[in-house]
């Protein structure tokens, strides 16, 4: 598998996070009955002198995008039957700290690639980048709950009966997602 390459001209990034797409892809393509895959993108923790076009955020943030690129072109049609998500517990600050870093804040994005969305736009509350507006005046809140987003894919894409067995306690709030 580590020699086979990538359909319809699908280029992944070099590193950890290019190579687990690509072997994602190559589950999906040999239709081994995967549900669920995991890749992890490291190398977030930026604190100081992350700079800007060139700098260490958007170096991550180029890779990550080039991966996702990747991975959706590689799977060609089977991509009809993935929904790709994209998460971090990793949230960033508004404003840059002293040492011209944005780590460690609350607010983050999810992102949702696949068939069955309601996509084009952005879903949830944006709450405003006035000071009066943020969590403890320095971050963007947190106005929607990940497992919300987690649960309706799970019901909705992967058509599981129930999340409670995953979420034990929580009652997810229906996004608008899918």
């Amino acid at each position: 598998a580590a020699h086979q390459r990538p359909d319809h001209g699908a280029s992944y990034p070099p590193g950890e996070f290019g190579n687990s797409l690509r072997q994602l892809a190559q589950l999906v393509k040999a239709d081994v009955g995967l549900q669920f895959g995991f890749a992890e993108a490291g190398g977030w923790d930026t604190h100081v002198n992350q700079g800007n076009g060139n700098g260490q955020l958007a170096n991550r943030l180029r890779e990550f995008g080039q991966g996702i690129a990747a991975f959706l072109t590689d799977l060609g049609p089977a991509r009809d039957e993935v929904m790709l998500v994209t998460m971090s517990e990793f949230g960033r600050t508004v404003r840059e700290n002293g040492s011209r870093g944005t780590d460690h804040g609350h607010g983050n994005v999810m992102m949702l690639f696949g068939n069955g969305l309601n996509g084009g736009r952005v879903h949830g509350q944006w709450p405003g980048l006035a000071t009066s507006q943020l969590y403890e005046g320095r971050d963007l809140a947190v106005t929607t709950d990940f497992r919300s987003v987690l649960a309706e894919i799970a019901t909705k894409h992967l058509r599981v009966s129930s999340v409670a067995p995953v979420f034990p306690g929580f009652s997810p709030q229906a996004t608008g997602a899918l």
